[in-house]
């Protein structure tokens, strides 16, 4: 890392308006990755996707032999062990596309799901988190995502508590406004980053 590369994740859990926050950094001119988004291309390529087909077989292939995204959810989800097995394939070949993005001077912005989870925090210069109350994310993505309330409850259930994120050493966005408040706060925490 050289002195004028500055990495920064963007994290927060399903439905809290990271996405939001992101695009905002986006609009200022900043450079702005997303794991989910590179983990898409990913999707694309054969040689990736048969370790998937490889270790949960060919019941997430779909008659066009593309990996059924919505299947393997289902089945990882509900499994801790086969969700730890997709990660281990997944998280290393992502953040190594991400971070060949990430060269060269600047201030880069890398929005990542499960960031505290996988304890690539350590990765990253800084480390933008977005809260947002329970009930307000579950609706949220399930409107997005056209998935039963339940289900995203029992996705958020799993996933890292980000209420207990240390707000000394990390960038907090309370997002409990409309877009126009998200916007204002996301331009504060931009000034206190380029200060930094």
């Amino acid at each position: 890392m050289t002195q004028n590369n500055i990495k920064i994740a963007i994290t927060g859990s399903i439905g809290s308006g990271k996405s939001t926050v992101a695009q905002i950094i986006a609009e200022q001119g900043f450079t702005v990755l997303s794991c989910d988004a590179i983990y898409k291309q990913l999707l694309k390529q054969n040689i990736f996707t048969q370790k998937f087909i490889d270790q949960f077989g060919n019941s997430i292939v779909t008659n066009e032999g593309k990996i059924d995204t919505k299947a393997l959810a289902s089945i990882v989800f509900s499994d801790s062990a086969k969700l730890q097995k997709l990660n281990l394939i997944t998280h290393p070949v992502i953040f190594k596309e991400a971070f060949k993005r990430m060269e060269g001077d600047g201030v880069f912005f890398c929005e990542v799901p499960i960031l505290f989870e996988g304890g690539y925090e350590k990765l990253f210069d800084g480390v933008v988190v977005v809260l947002r109350n329970r009930e307000d994310c579950i609706e949220y993505a399930s409107k997005r995502d056209n998935t039963a309330k339940e289900n995203i409850a029992k996705r958020i259930d799993k996933q890292f508590d980000y209420r207990n994120v240390n707000s000394a050493k990390n960038y907090i966005i309370e997002n409990n406004g409309d877009i126009d408040v998200l916007r204002v706060k996301t331009l504060k925490i931009l000034e206190k980053i380029s200060n930094n």
